[in-house]
């Protein structure tokens, strides 16, 4: 029998996608990779993943896992073919458990709906990306994605417990669980940031976070982005970690301005958004270190929000600055590197300077507290020769970043976009460390194959040959 005539046979017609429609709208994610699929399968239970995985095992063919395609690091397009698991409709939260903090969910939970489902017990989960109205859970745990309030309390990894994970061979593995140190190896933090090349998550055990009693929430205008730079590395410098530490340039401002008209400063070369929360004299009195220390460097304006109704419009301003920007020009590419913070000011500057130097125009909007940029270039993808001008500003700035002591990626992963600039951090032997686990995870290369490893990692590189020039 075919692939597709096995896979109608476990879930039936209306869970098999397979129309050239289907097939293109499965072929890429948010970001600008396209990639070719031969079919979509819609399980509903760990059962039906693991029979999935069977299935395309004894026809050959890779699987790719892919959560809502908001991913922008071409995690989920795959690259030749196979079978692309589409986990949405895993989205029952089996538990929550307010006295030890943490539930069981399934991966096609939305982020957002998880918060909501943990309001009533006073919690909530702590990574938030722009996109967490639409996000899934699996997602998150792929890509270890972060969000603004990441900084104070870390990204998803640190609030993954546990993950219940369908291995190659079909087998369900459960690592982790609600002891806060579980004896063994760490499966669980190999698994987070793998991308689905190691596994596909079935269930998540993540931890929930209290609700802070009180927040503050300041807007604060610069004159020059420098300044604004200069500000998040005085702040930590300070001694003072904020729950969020966001920067908007004024293209950025602008474009977001003139969508939602929250009031924000559209003449300021760039804007901070810092948030502290805790107790009332806490984060009164951390809230006074930052009017002080962004005063020290030439704020124009600070500005508190006056109640939780000015302060959710602030936030919605910054989460929905990406899908602003489509005023500005028909196609966008968002990038994600880290710098230190004390190399932001001159990151920045040169990250302008390249936008200049490939005539596109560069809007930024990105998490300063942690140094995690997100420069948006604004092109038209019709226009000949605007993509390529793209992809080579892009690796100009990942190789910016990584000059500067920064990393690749911060929280949208490696995938396809970062996957041959590895070797710009790792050496010959970092890869192979890498391979070998992917190798021991994964020994047909099945699962998501071409992410993340550059070819020739390994001295064999899962039965595809190695180019010339690979090292051995």
């Amino acid at each position: 029998m075919s692939l597709q005539t096995d896979l109608i046979g476990l879930l039936g017609t209306d869970r098999v996608l397979a129309s050239g429609l289907d097939r293109y709208l499965y072929g890429k994610d948010a970001g600008v990779y396209r990639g070719e699929v031969t079919v979509v399968a819609l399980p509903e239970t760990t059962e039906e993943v693991a029979e999935i995985v069977r299935i395309a095992a004894r026809h050959g063919v890779p699987v790719v896992p892919r959560g809502a395609g908001t991913g922008l690091a071409g995690g989920a397009v795959p690259l030749g073919g196979g079978v692309v698991v589409a986990t949405t409709r895993m989205n029952q939260i089996f538990e929550i458990d307010a006295a030890n903090r943490c539930a069981w969910v399934g991966p096609g939970v939305i982020n957002l709906d998880l918060s909501r489902a943990a309001e009533p017990y006073g919690l909530h989960f702590a990574p938030d990306p722009s996109s967490q109205s639409a996000c899934t859970i699996g997602g998150n745990v792929a890509n270890n994605s972060g969000g603004p309030h990441c900084l104070a309390e870390g990204s998803t990894v640190n609030h993954v417990l546990g993950l219940e994970v369908v291995l190659a061979d079909g087998d369900v593995l459960v690592v982790g669980g609600k002891a806060p140190d579980p004896i063994g190896l760490d499966l669980r933090g190999i698994l987070v940031g793998s991308e689905g090349t190691l596994g596909i998550v079935t269930k998540a055990l993540v931890r929930l976070t209290p609700n802070p009693p009180d927040v503050r929430t300041l807007l604060i205008t610069f004159d020059s982005v420098e300044d604004a730079a200069a500000t998040v590395s005085g702040v930590i410098a300070a001694g003072l970690v904020p729950a969020a530490l966001e920067m908007m340039d004024q293209r950025m401002t602008q474009a977001v301005e003139n969508w939602l008209g929250a009031g924000l400063p559209t003449d300021a070369a760039a804007i901070l958004l810092a948030e502290v929360t805790g107790d009332t004299p806490a984060v009164e009195a951390e809230a006074d270190v930052i009017r002080a220390v962004a005063t020290e460097h030439r704020a124009r304006e600070i500005r508190l929000a006056r109640d939780e109704a000015e302060r959710a419009l602030l936030w919605k301003g910054r989460k929905s600055a990406f899908g602003a920007v489509a005023q500005a020009a028909p196609d966008y590419y968002l990038h994600d590197t880290v710098v230190p913070r004390t190399k932001l000011v001159e990151t920045m500057r040169e990250v302008y300077e390249i936008g200049e130097r490939y005539g596109l125009t560069m809007m930024n909007v990105f998490h300063a507290g942690d140094g995690n940029l997100h420069p948006l270039m604004m092109f038209d993808a019709s226009e000949p020769g605007a993509l390529e001008r793209v992809h080579a500003a892009a690796d100009e700035l990942v190789e910016l970043c990584v000059r500067n002591g920064g990393v690749l990626s911060g929280e949208h992963g490696i995938g396809k976009e970062k996957r041959d600039l590895m070797h710009l951090m790792f050496t010959p032997v970092d890869l192979d460390a890498q391979a070998r686990i992917k190798e021991a995870f994964d020994p047909e290369g099945r699962f998501n194959p071409e992410k993340v490893l550059p070819a020739g990692s390994r001295c064999f590189d899962f039965g595809r040959p190695i180019p010339e020039g690979a090292w051995i």
